[in-house]
């Protein structure tokens, strides 16, 4: 007769990070925000169990993030609909337009900081970060 096939063993839970990887993982998670939400999403569900550090720097990545893609939908909505305004428009178009370059500046800049301090094994906080996951 035939014999049933064996179960697949059950997965086991990813190790803990040591303190170097803990570190470098959120080094490179706070470096990546530069590319807005993806990395935050990444970093936040995949690692953010394995280490202290990656699992409270993720979150803040992810945060700040999440408020960085609301603002740039929200001014490229706003931006679709005053350019339906004649004169006007042009001008908020501008106007939303550097905003909008303003927010990527400010993402970058702020990206950059983050990953020093943490490669220096410091958490960064965001300024101006709505905390939406707590």
């Amino acid at each position: 007769m035939t014999e049933p096939t064996p179960a697949a063993p059950a997965p086991q839970p990813a190790a803990p990070f040591t303190a170097a990887e803990d570190k470098q993982y959120s080094t490179l998670a706070t470096f990546l925000n530069i590319i807005v939400l993806i990395p935050g999403l990444i970093f936040y569900f995949a690692f953010g169990n394995r280490g202290a550090m990656i699992k409270e720097q993720s979150r803040e990545n992810l945060n700040w993030t999440i408020n960085v893609t609301g603002i740039l939908i929200a001014d490229w909505i706003l931006g679709f609909i005053v350019g339906f305004i004649p004169v006007v428009g042009l001008v908020l178009g501008l106007l939303l337009t550097l905003i909008y370059f303003a927010v990527l500046i400010l993402n970058l800049v702020f990206s950059i900081i983050g990953g020093t301090k943490n490669n220096n094994g410091e958490l960064y906080r965001y300024p101006l970060n709505i905390r939406w996951i707590k």
